[in-house]
């Protein structure tokens, strides 16, 4: 496919937003040339959105907002280059426009009045770029996983032929196969076209492999209300000359650690006060059958799962937003069905898309979901909304209208919202989605707060979130829980059925003969001999750690141990491993799971679509 990459410049470039008094961006100039890979990073406010709707020409004109300088692609007014200009945004769900896989993949062509015959070649050629050239044209759209919609979206904008693709936060929705799914075709679109690329994550280290550029927007000093750029280079130089300053404005720096919240509080679990039995769900297909949970006091749970295994239907019914099949939900001794008004009212729930009313001010929408939680005296609400939103990290913010607030804000007023009310249980549906690292710290930081004094559910792809956060993992996957335990429980249990890596003293034959005798070890294979020691791996099949039977009996053979380790797991490493799809019915994990059938990820779409159509039950 043939795509002329295309030369960005801003001289000067401004933009105030009509219902604003400030600039989101003020004196904005960079250049960039056809064919460079630009990461643009910032903090929640800085001005990235702002930018990438000017690069994509769709902030609208006078009425919209006033603009200094100029932003030109290929030397035409940002607003002129139709068709020069690809965005691919954050949600796949609000991306996919039409049923059919073909006809969505055709939409954009056909508003740029592509001849009829050549829009199907583009369609094609696209399609197979991004991966899914095997799937019929007439494939229903509803029945992709996240990351397949997300790289229909991607066809779609290449199909169109832009010299410019702009990515915003195109995996922050995905879980971390859709991530690599996405990856993999970004990285093969920009390889084989040229296009000049800029991309927007928060979660950079998916993205370093394939930029040659960071800009980050930022305010020059502490005093501006106004956003400019701060820094600009290469990725290494920006980050080794600016990394204080970046971390210190929220962006996420490579090399840094994440803050882990431990020590974590231990729970009695003397009687959880949120329980399901025998949850059954699903409409036509079974999503899930017998799935039993227990959430306890004092506990923040993560309720896991790869796109499509019916995590939010799971939340959706805990909520009473929809119905199981079968089967019964208790929250603090009272069942969803018989009293749904006691059982809800013991909740505090932020879906991952909040229903927020675009034109109030946050204070005025705070205070309206006060209200519709029973707040009924007017001092009273006030002091309850003053609470929860500077728990929410939204002081200064309470005059600024909804829809002028960035992602990130706007899932912090969705915080606020469930913290009204004085819920027992904090379900978080996705809660860190579209934030920056600072901020995501300050919310996990929240989170943990939240886990001393109520049962806090927590739903995230984010691996590296659930492993620092939380004190406990339930993993759903193939329509069953396969897997509970502590997130470092679960490592070390599937750590015991990995590989141990050792090095001993004395001939070939002596060590291998001798770590032959360990029952449940197998397939060792030497790796290095020189010097008279011995180094080796193992496969270990027990199911428990065979560390100290080696060395036992390697020592009564003769041969001292030098070194010995068990390959460390991550989180990821685990999820990856319990999720992907059984060879058998029998889970490698803690948990014993009811048998359930296998579930398919259409299901798990068609519920939670029902579910996110209706407005949230506040």
């Amino acid at each position: 496919m043939q795509i002329n990459p295309a030369a960005v410049e801003a001289s000067g470039w401004g933009w105030r937003h009509a219902t604003r008094k400030d600039f989101a961006l003020r004196a904005v100039d960079f250049t960039i040339r056809p064919g460079e890979r630009v990461l643009l990073l910032g903090a929640s406010g800085a001005g990235k959105s702002t930018m990438m709707a000017g690069l994509a020409g769709v902030l609208g004109g006078d009425e919209e907002g006033e603009q200094e300088g100029s932003l030109t692609i290929d030397g035409v007014d940002a607003r002129e280059a139709r068709g020069r200009v690809g965005l691919v945004l954050q949600d796949p769900d609000s991306q996919i426009i039409l049923e059919r896989l073909g006809d969505d993949a055709a939409f954009g062509c056909e508003n740029l009045n592509v001849p009829r015959e050549e829009i199907w070649q583009r369609v094609r050629e696209s399609l197979d770029m991004v991966g899914l050239g095997g799937l019929e044209l007439d494939r229903s759209t509803r029945h992709l996983s996240g990351g397949q919609r997300q790289r229909l979206a991607l066809a779609g904008v290449l199909a169109m032929k832009p010299g410019l693709l702009l990515l915003d936060e195109p995996t922050a929705n995905l879980d971390p196969e859709g991530v690599v799914e996405v990856h993999d075709a970004v990285k093969k679109v920009i390889e084989a076209t040229g296009q000049t690329m800029v991309v927007v994550e928060h979660h950079i280290d998916v993205w370093l492999d394939l930029v040659d550029r960071v800009i980050v927007l930022g305010r020059p000093d502490a005093s501006s209300p106004t956003g400019a750029v701060i820094a600009d280079g290469k990725p290494d130089e920006v980050f080794a000359e600016m990394g204080d300053v970046l971390a210190a404005g929220g962006a996420w720096v490579p090399g840094r650690a994440i803050p882990d919240y431990s020590p974590k509080q231990e729970s009695a679990h003397d009687a959880p006060v949120l329980s399901t039995e025998n949850l059954s769900f699903g409409r036509g297909t079974a999503l899930g059958v017998g799935i039993n949970l227990d959430f306890y006091p004092g506990e923040v749970t993560a309720l896991m799962g790869p796109n499509g295994a019916g995590k939010s239907t799971t939340m959706n019914i805990i909520t009473g937003y929809i119905s199981a099949t079968d089967g019964t939900v208790k929250i603090d001794g009272h069942d969803i069905a018989d009293e749904p008004a006691a059982a809800k009212a013991c909740i505090g729930y932020l879906p991952e898309l909040p229903p927020l009313y675009q034109e109030m001010t946050v204070q005025e929408y705070l205070l309206f979901v006060a209200e519709l939680k029973g707040t009924r005296k007017k001092a009273d609400r006030a002091a309850a909304v003053e609470h929860a939103a500077a728990r929410a990290g939204l002081q200064g913010m309470e005059q600024r209208l909804i829809r002028n607030l960035s992602k990130g804000y706007r899932q912090r007023v969705g915080i606020a919202a469930a913290l009204l009310g004085t819920p027992k249980i904090i379900i978080l549906d996705e809660p860190t989605v579209g934030l920056d690292p600072a901020q995501m710290i300050e919310i996990r930081s929240l989170i943990r707060d939240l886990g001393k004094t109520h049962t806090v559910i927590l739903s995230s792809h984010i691996l590296s979130e659930v492993q620092t956060v939380c004190d406990r993992v339930l993993i759903i996957a193939h329509g069953r829980l396969v897997a509970q335990g502590t997130p470092e429980e679960l490592a070390a249990q599937l750590t015991a059925k990995g590989t141990i890596t050792a090095t001993a003293q004395g001939s070939r034959e002596a060590v291998v003969a001798a770590a032959g005798k360990v029952p449940g070890l197998t397939d060792l294979r030497v790796t290095d001999e020189k010097g008279g020691e011995v180094s080796f791996t193992a496969v270990s099949t027990a199911g428990t750690d065979l560390r100290g039977a080696l060395s036992l009996a390697l020592a009564q053979a003769g041969c001292p141990v030098l070194s010995l380790s068990a390959e460390t797991m991550s989180l990821e490493d685990v999820f990856l491993q319990l999720t992907e799809t059984p060879e058998s019915g029998k889970p490698e994990s803690a948990a014993a799971p009811a048998e359930n059938p296998p579930a398919e990820a259409a299901a798990e779409e068609a519920n939670e679509k029902e579910a996110n159509s209706d407005e949230s039950n506040l």
